[in-house]
């Protein structure tokens, strides 16, 4: 069975522990207040945080009345939702709600409104409010290729407006738009007087961004950047590991640099394809509110722990590369399905971590739609609201999680901004680490981090719904 399904399912197993007011799910929350009643009743199931939020308490309301009485003073089902969020600014900072769960569908399927230019956003040395962004990277196909858009560009305007800490978002988040491109020295941008117009299309997101197979030597090293968790492409990321493994490769490097993460299943298949661990050995184990965790306990508590895999989720086998050390570029806008892989490989094999700390998210979410059992299938057609909280955490083998700050690397080095270096090439600063610890087999090395301490504030994932999450399969 799908184990979306299983953990949907669930719901209908605890029904009855939930609170004796909630014994018929059909009957009891048919009524005015639907969409609230679809939050709160898949809040009160699912949610990671229940325990820290007073009233998703079983025995909280004496009966439905009680219920709707409470949740009629919120004028907006998303204003009912963010009332039953956790610590928003630190501890739960991805649970969402979407109006219409085809927009959700489609961005966990990769499939974007976007114009193809992939940044980030720095504040302006020396300013508090002025800020530049840096092109991180150009997606194939799109309207930022077309326009001849590169990694490194830096531009600080939209639309003639100096960007600034306080518009970044409403001026970016545009569907079209023109940006003003810029020089950079010692953190301080200057207008050039170049402008390129940009429009957003949907766009499939390739995760596959980059391949190459270094030689360094008598040494064939492996580079993969890989920038989302998207298991529609797991036929294709097997596809590298085995023309990796044709061609001799012992070493990788895993540019997860930008990757704000995706399926959980993707993230075990990855792992497993590098270190081919063998199945009987434990990826992740998960941990969800109590009352979720005690039935998963009694009903199967192998539902509670992921294994390595040897096939993809269609049979293919999976072409391991068996090594015993890889490095990972990570910055800090590396998240969740990119943390996994970091945190569950660690006890088995070693991880030399090269760049900066990670986000610091270890949670996954499942999307939940308003019917009996929370699936798709025989979701309310009165609306189309659907979630997607925080549903667990995850731990590896040895019990690591909750690294709120991120994991630290092994290798600090940031990106210069003023040197960011084509993506893939031996000279880009992050990979040249890397080649070089390679080379010294962990000795120190001559590089150092750029003089310039830069505020990077944000990057396009943020400014995107559900840009940096971790989530499990969805349905077929």
């Amino acid at each position: 069975m799908n184990r979306f399904f299983k953990y949907a399912l669930i719901s209908l197993i605890i029904g009855s522990t939930l609170s004796s007011c909630f014994k018929d799910n059909d009957d009891v929350f048919a009524g005015k207040s639907e969409i609230n009643n679809f939050i709160y009743r898949g809040m009160n199931a699912f949610y990671l945080y229940k325990a820290d939020i007073d009233v998703l308490a079983n025995d909280r309301f004496a009966n439905q009345e009680e219920l709707e009485a409470f949740h009629d003073q919120y004028n907006a089902p998303e204003e009912f939702f963010e009332s039953l969020v956790f610590d928003r600014s630190r501890t739960d900072r991805f649970s969402v709600i979407f109006q219409d769960y085809v927009a959700l569908e489609n961005i966990l399927a990769g499939n974007t409104l976007s114009n193809g230019m992939r940044f980030g956003l720095v504040g302006e040395t020396g300013s508090a409010t002025d800020v530049f962004g840096y092109v991180r990277y150009v997606q194939p196909d799109t309207s930022a290729e077309r326009e001849n858009v590169e990694r490194g560009m830096i531009f600080n305007a939209v639309d003639g407006v100096r960007l600034t800490r306080d518009n970044v978002s409403s001026l970016l988040t545009q569907n079209n738009y023109v940006i003003g491109l810029a020089s950079l020295n010692s953190g301080v941008s200057t207008s050039n007087g170049i402008e390129i117009t940009l429009t957003k299309e949907v766009v499939q997101q390739d995760p596959i961004l980059v391949t190459e197979v270094i030689d360094q030597g008598t040494q064939k090293i492996g580079y993969l950047m890989y920038t989302g968790f998207l298991s529609q492409f797991d036929e294709q990321l097997n596809g590298v590991f085995g023309d990796f493994k044709a061609q001799g490769v012992t070493h990788l490097v895993l540019d997860l640099r930008y990757n704000g993460g995706g399926s959980v299943n993707t993230a075990i298949i990855l792992g497993s394809l590098i270190s081919g661990n063998p199945v009987s050995d434990v990826y992740s184990t998960e941990e969800w509110n109590p009352d979720v965790q005690t039935q998963l306990q009694t009903s199967n508590p192998t539902q509670l722990t992921n294994l390595f895999k040897n096939e993809t989720n269609s049979g293919t086998v999976l072409h391991t590369l068996d090594l015993n050390k890889v490095h990972i570029i990570t910055t800090g806008n590396s998240a969740s399905a990119s943390e996994l892989v970091i945190n569950s490989l660690d006890p088995y094999i070693n991880v030399v971590q090269v760049g900066g700390d990670t986000a610091g998210k270890f949670q996954a979410s499942v999307t939940l739609y308003d019917s009996a059992d929370f699936r798709r299938s025989a979701a309310n057609p009165s609306h189309r609201y659907a979630m997607q909280p925080l549903v667990l955490k995850s731990l590896n083998s040895v019990g690591n999680t909750d690294y709120f700050d991120g994991l630290i690397p092994d290798i600090a080095q940031d990106e210069d901004f003023e040197n960011l270096g084509i993506l893939g090439d031996v000279n880009e600063p992050l990979l040249a680490r890397c080649l070089d610890d390679i080379l010294l087999n962990g000795r120190s090395s001559r590089y150092s981090s750029p003089m310039v301490s830069y505020d990077e504030i944000m990057g396009s994932n943020e400014l995107e719904p559900f840009g940096n999450e971790m989530w499990k399969e969805l349905p077929n």
